[in-house]
């Protein structure tokens, strides 16, 4: 085609260069961006992601679903599954980050990892996904399996909900509400930030 444009041997020469590097950029792209987690994303089957992330330690797991690195960029498989529509294996991840495992030495919890990878990702998802908004709030929640006179001892890991990564008051609850959905702001986890912004600090101005 660019013979048909030029007889220049420079401007041709110089095309093919150019087409060379493109394509080897590119398939340096897709080998370095080709784990099992971005496989198992492009099926968007629960069974795949599990599959792939049981092989991962422990202490890595988070990032294996937060951060990879192609060259000299960071892609968060996390939000690939979003964008790309994957939205099955998007919540197995979101699953798989809130589960608390244990070894003799140390307790694992994706949580932490995931907010500071991803501080806005409830906005994230009250934009592009609105459906994972329950499951990530659920897994900020621990319930004790054991009750001791008919009440059960539960935890709320909320702290990002209030705080961002620069100790200022973070955006969640002010992006919940206008999501306007009645039942994702009626969610155990919200109520409690809620009631603990108003009872320790916004009570006091009124």
């Amino acid at each position: 085609v660019v013979r048909s444009m030029t007889t220049d041997e420079a401007a041709q020469e110089g095309f093919r260069w150019s087409l060379t590097l493109i394509s080897k950029t590119l398939v340096r792209t897709i080998l370095e961006g080709s784990t099992i987690v971005m496989q198992a994303i492009n099926t968007n089957q629960e069974k795949s992601l599990v599959k792939a992330i049981s092989v991962s330690p422990r202490g890595k797991r988070a990032m294996e679903l937060l951060n990879i690195t192609v060259g000299t960029q960071s892609i968060s498989p996390l939000y690939w599954a979003i964008e790309s529509g994957s939205l099955v294996t998007a919540h197995a991840m979101i699953n798989d980050l809130l589960t608390i495992r244990a070894d003799r030495d140390n307790y694992y919890y994706g949580y932490d990892d995931l907010f500071k990878r991803h501080p806005e990702i409830i906005h994230r998802l009250c934009a592009d996904a609105t459906n994972l908004l329950w499951p990530l709030l659920d897994g900020l929640i621990w319930r004790s399996r054991v009750a001791v006179a008919g009440k059960r001892r539960v935890n709320y890991y909320v702290k990002h909900l209030m705080q961002d990564g620069e100790g200022k008051m973070n955006k969640a609850l002010e992006w919940l509400a206008e999501n306007k959905d009645p039942k994702i702001i009626c969610h155990p986890a919200v109520v409690m930030v809620s009631d603990v912004l108003w009872g320790q600090l916004a009570n006091k101005y009124f």
